[in-house]
């Protein structure tokens, strides 16, 4: 019973063999360079948040200080995306989160983290593409919402008012320029991309020109006698402003503190640059490149629009829904917010195909894992794109846009994004551990490595056991208080405990500073004592990883200032994490619950992993016997790519 269960665990914690000297080969057509790459990553990161959040968080969080909030979200996003330009240049290939997981830290949590990044690529492609019928209706005077609500009502709870026919539309349209291939969707999102930046020079040259810096310097008495003449108010005696304090900062660090939580979402999208591996060429410096230069460009654009926006029109006057045309009248261009309209359009398909772009790539990656159904992962031979997969996933997209009001499951995708940039974290810090080559010695040694550790266990007698456990103990111990010059599996293992053990530390602080910071602020002795437990042991799980060898071999990007970048990286994402609501938390419980009855009914068990690690034993001792053509034999037992030549078009 017990080698059942631990058997079990094993089957749970499988990782996949990456097979380094097939790198260049791949199914897909590689014909993305790093222009194709920047610009899939500006346009599905800059989408319609730069027309609408900036408003939003201006007016109600950040007032002017909102270009700071934007440098703090941007420096968060940044260090997720520094991990993933890591690993984009070490495992090139098609799957982003989901594979970089599934290299090093086990089959479910990649199932988990691939099943939560289609659930935020869904829910992204349905949200956008109701944002873009909605924009465009606006555009044209509403006749088209006028029309469904009159002909076509949905007053079912939980559903939208009407249903969303154009929405439909264009997602399927969208899909369909997807399966054609993906150099013609790559020109498509160069020239929407191009449009959209150059509309935004506009804005931030024109809110230059016409800002005032004396919207920057606001005195509270005026906020005060605004607070007054809304309220209609008789008695002005200890009126307090509803427009913060004024100044740089009305409301506050805090208040900065909060745009910035709200801030980091603008910046999720460029992950997609991750699921392009194996349609890249020289994809080991491309996608390192693109996803830096795509969040350098975001950031830039995000800091000129919101300064241009706050310097255009007071903070307090700002339209929450369409900021930019309200402060171009304000400022008497009011043609200028037609300009606006065409970029808002152009942003919004961007961030239309950005969604619907990886989302097929993650599922394909999983069906050829055979976590997911087999099916999904054919490749047409003609477009050498994933149809069924690209279909199946516009389809599902659709559906949810025609029928549901997405308001309420918009805070999912976060979880999904978030959950995803906390594991490539913790990758890349267990993959930068772990000994020099330890993916090219799985790849040679194939099913030996698991299956003979296996079988030498069961071999030992119980006395032989305990006693190398004792040797394993002192071994371990040892490591900690004399690191090896070189990375060795103990060391590894020794980070990889501290690693388990961080992550812990970190859901209870971030718990304990969410619910508890009345207890905190109140020096409370219980929560003070608590605190410092936790402190002493995260500083204590960082200096023992410090003190650990990493591998020598370098490539083409490697994350700065490790470990404490990465571990920075997991503690911002978690503590976002905990941010969110308790419905948000059911509502992502309830995916999962799916999710891992297709992976215990049928991925766990059709895992090409699976398969390879229960091969027959005359397969395991003909490999035993025939030592010098490993080589060959690893070819016919590939674990990570089926050996066809590049595709070029």
């Amino acid at each position: 019973m017990l080698e059942r269960i631990l058997l079990f665990g094993r089957s749970l914690l499988r990782r996949k063999v990456v097979d380094l000297s097939t790198l260049e080969d791949s199914k897909l057509c590689r014909c993305l360079g790093i222009a194709d790459l920047i610009a899939l990553g500006v346009g599905s990161t800059l989408g319609a948040g730069v027309y609408v959040l900036a408003g939003e968080v201006a007016k109600g969080d950040s007032g002017p200080s909102i270009v700071v909030s934007f440098l703090i979200a941007a420096i968060a996003s940044v260090m997720a995306g520094l991990c993933y330009a890591e690993f984009g240049a070490r495992v090139p290939k098609t799957g982003s989160a989901y594979l970089y997981s599934y290299v090093t830290v086990g089959e479910i949590w990649a199932f988990i983290t691939g099943w939560n990044l289609i659930l935020s690529y869904v829910i992204g492609t349905s949200s956008v593409a109701r944002a873009w019928s909605a924009t465009f209706d606006e555009i044209i005077g509403g006749h088209i919402e006028t029309f469904c609500k009159t002909y076509f009502p949905m007053n079912s709870p939980g559903l939208a008012q009407y249903p969303d026919f154009f929405a439909v539309f264009l997602i399927l349209l969208l899909s369909g320029l997807l399966s054609f291939g993906v150099k013609e969707s790559a020109w498509v999102t160069k020239i929407f991309t191009s449009i959209n930046v150059l509309v935004l020079l506009f804005v931030i040259i024109s809110g230059f020109v016409k800002g005032d810096t004396q919207n920057w310097q606001i005195t509270e008495d005026s906020l005060i006698n605004l607070t007054i003449a809304a309220r209609n108010l008789s008695v002005t005696a200890n009126v307090t402003s509803d427009f913060g304090v004024g100044g740089f900062m009305p409301y506050g660090f805090s208040g900065t503190l909060a745009g910035a939580a709200t801030c980091f979402y603008a910046f999720v999208g460029f992950d997609c640059i991750a699921t392009t591996g194996e349609e890249v060429k020289n994809p080991q410096r491309a996608i390192p490149v693109g996803i830096v230069v795509s969040l350098t460009v975001c950031f830039l654009a995000y800091f000129g629009v919101s300064a241009a926006l706050t310097l255009m029109m007071p903070y307090y006057l700002l339209d929450e829904k369409s900021p930019l045309p309200m402060a171009f009248e304000y400022v008497g261009w009011e043609p200028a917010k037609y300009v606006v309209a065409a970029g808002s359009l152009c942003a919004l398909s961007t961030s239309l195909l950005g969604s619907i772009f990886p989302m097929p790539r993650v599922i394909y990656a999983m069906a050829e894992d055979g976590v997911l159904f087999k099916v999904l992962a054919r490749i047409n031979p003609k477009t050498k794109t994933p149809l069924i997969a690209t279909m199946t996933s516009g389809v599902v997209a659709a559906v949810m846009a025609f029928l549901f009001d997405l308001k309420a499951l918009v805070d999912m995708m976060s979880i999904g994004t978030l959950l995803a940039y906390s594991l490539v974290a913790v990758c890349v810090l267990i993959l930068r551990y772990q000994p020099d080559g330890v993916l090219e010695r799985r790849s040679r040694t194939g099913e030996k490595d698991y299956l003979s550790s296996e079988g030498s266990e069961s071999d030992l007698t119980e006395s032989e056991s305990h006693l190398n456990m004792l040797k394993g103990n002192s071994s371990t111990l040892q490591t900690v208080l004399h690191p090896p010059a070189s990375p060795s599996e103990r060391s590894s293992s020794v980070v990889n405990m501290s690693i388990c053990v961080l992550m812990l530390e970190v859901c209870v602080l971030s718990y304990l500073t969410t619910y508890h910071n009345k207890s905190i602020v109140g020096m409370e002795v219980w929560i003070l004592a608590l605190l410092s437990v936790c402190l002493l042991i995260f500083i204590g799980c960082i200096v023992m990883i410090c003190r650990q060898p990493q591998t020598s071999k370098k490539v083409s990007f490697m994350v700065p200032l490790l470990p404490f970048l990465p571990i920075l990286s997991v503690f911002v994402n978690i503590y976002l994490m905990v941010q969110l609501s308790g419905d948000t938390w059911i509502r992502f419980s309830v995916w999962m619950a799916v999710g891992f009855m297709i992976y215990f009914g049928y991925g766990m068990w059709h895992s090409v992993e699976r398969q390879h690690q229960f091969q027959t034993p005359a397969n395991i001792r003909s490999q035993k016997n025939h030592k010098g053509s490993r080589d060959a034999e690893g070819k016919d037992q590939e674990r990570f790519i089926c050996p066809e030549k590049t595709s070029r078009c």
